[in-house]
């Protein structure tokens, strides 16, 4: 369990960075990632790693790298354009446990737009919240 002072300081930072992280999110919300031309977006992502000194790692799925792993599952598509990328932060004297977060770029087909309240891939903020194709998803 946290002690009270370390728990505020993380409160502190997330609401010192509330503005900038919704924008980022915003900007990211904008680019149309859906199955197979996520490219953007994950360009997007591999800025952003390196802008918060992460080491970066960019690799494309080759199906038959997976193939023999437990869990697969045949896929009838093509992955050309499919990549992965993965921002770690490397301690210079690491000691401690690891934390990752995983998490998925792709969203579903937006659909007829005219069956939208507003546009899919146009981020908005109502009553604190936003709102925009792949913004509440993860």
């Amino acid at each position: 369990m946290l002690d009270a002072s370390l728990t505020t300081q993380i409160m502190n930072a997330v609401d010192e960075k509330h503005d900038e992280q919704t924008s980022m999110l915003a900007d990211l919300v904008k680019i149309p990632s859906t199955r197979f031309r996520e490219a953007p977006a994950q360009d997007m992502m591999a800025r952003l790693f390196r802008d918060e000194k992460l080491s970066v790692d960019r690799w494309q799925v080759h199906i038959d790298d997976i193939r023999h792993l437990p869990g697969f599952s045949p896929k009838h598509q093509d992955y050309d354009d499919a990549w992965n990328v993965v921002g770690a932060w490397r301690p210079n004297n690491p000691k401690g446990r690891s934390l990752i977060l995983n998490g998925h770029i792709d969203v579903v087909p937006e659909g007829p737009h005219e069956m939208w309240t507003a546009p899919p891939f146009e981020p908005r903020v109502k009553d604190g919240w936003l709102y925009g194709r792949g913004s509440g998803d993860m």
